[in-house]
């Protein structure tokens, strides 16, 4: 760690700016804060995930992607830094195939629910894809890596193939949509 932080408390942002890696100071809500936020709220998200039982394989996965977004931060906190590579690309498509391997293939839309640790990673891809979003509004303006939109489009794949693992880990399925299961009607005509 090259700065530590012996201090919490340092003021620098009481005029609604704060400091990028590279040193200079952009404002709170700039598009850039924005984004960083949005992947420390989804690794915050997978914190409370795995905060549930779970499998250790889907724990460990969990784990490896909290470092591959604190790394991301890094990544946006320095403009043209690229830090997400090719090869965090191809581990999480390499774990999506794993995780969905033994999975029956899906015939209908699920809702996100189940058991609590599903229905968590669920959340969490809701957290991932509007990440995503922030990420790609960020790279209309300003350089953001391919390799990066590229992963965070895969993690929240992964995240709906682990919502549906975590549900079969827990002794249930998936919990299924039903078309027109309410049409607003009350029966009567």
């Amino acid at each position: 760690m090259g700065n530590r932080l012996s201090r919490i408390v340092t003021r620098t942002g009481d005029a609604g700016t704060t400091g990028l890696g590279d040193g200079s100071r952009v404002a709170k809500d700039s598009l850039r804060i924005e984004t960083i936020g949005q992947f420390d709220e989804l690794n915050s998200t997978i914190g409370i995930l795995l905060a549930e039982d779970m499998p250790e394989p889907i724990r460990d996965a969990l784990t490896g992607v909290q470092h591959d977004l604190f790394d991301l931060g890094g990544e946006l906190c320095i403009p043209g830094m690229s830090i997400i590579g090719d090869a965090h690309v191809a581990r999480i498509e390499q774990l999506v195939e794993r995780f969905n391997a033994d999975l029956p293939p899906l015939k209908d839309f699920i809702l996100p629910g189940g058991s609590r640790a599903a229905a968590l990673a669920h959340l969490t891809r809701t957290v991932c894809r509007r990440g995503e979003r922030c990420l790609v509004h960020l790279a209309g303006s300003e350089a953001v890596s391919d390799s990066a939109r590229r992963y965070v489009n895969r993690l929240s794949d992964l995240l709906f193939v682990l919502g549906r693992v975590l549900n079969r880990a827990a002794g249930r399925g998936d919990v299924l949509w039903v078309k027109a299961r309410h049409s607003g009607s009350d029966g009567s005509d």
